[in-house]
């Protein structure tokens, strides 16, 4: 049995985690446990928020002494500079590390937020989160459907945006051969 440990406490990331490893590895044990990320709460770029996903996969790794994994996943925007307008687009990025130091990448699928919601996350500092909720009325949407589900009128939610991303991290970790130095 594969010991994971996932660097965050959210539910939604837990299970995300879960749901991929089980089918990719069979019968797993999963750790969530509270680790910093590092970066900005409310991180914004590509560095930021691969830098955030990839400390919580280390300190997870780190927290739970016996795992085989870290799994750190974070969510971003990312500003997307078309002719004279900037667009946010959000995405889910995942970093796996093993103990032997190996660290794999991935990420899901990205969607554009509403422009209010961009404008207080930008120029108010707010966070996508704190943002969401008030426009919602919904408290932790993070932790439940997620802006995604919201904004989708529930055709995806946030668990399955988040499978994605681990998905895609386990990539090179499934094809081994493929991603070896020796392919």
């Amino acid at each position: 049995m594969k010991i994971i440990a996932v660097g965050s406490e959210n539910p939604v990331k837990i299970s995300a985690v879960k749901n991929v490893m089980q089918k990719l590895l069979g019968n797993v044990k999963i750790y969530g446990v509270k680790v910093s990320s590092g970066t900005p709460p409310q991180p914004i770029g590509l560095s930021q928020t691969l830098e955030g996903a990839l400390n919580r996969a280390e300190k997870a790794l780190l927290k739970v002494t016996n795992a085989d994994l870290g799994v750190g996943i974070e969510a971003g925007i990312v500003d997307v500079v078309l002719s004279d307008e900037t667009r946010y687009l959000d995405f889910q990025y995942c970093v796996i590390v093993d103990k032997e130091g190996r660290k794999t990448f991935g990420a899901g699928p990205g969607f554009e937020y509403p422009p209010i919601v961009t404008q207080k996350v930008t120029e108010e500092n707010l966070e996508v989160g704190e943002v969401m909720e008030k426009i919602t009325g919904i408290k932790n949407l993070g932790e439940k459907m997620g802006a995604i589900g919201y904004l989708s009128h529930g055709l995806m939610d946030r668990t399955k945006l988040t499978e994605f991303s681990v998905l895609m991290a386990m990539l090179p970790r499934i094809n081994t051969k493929l991603y070896s130095n020796s392919a």
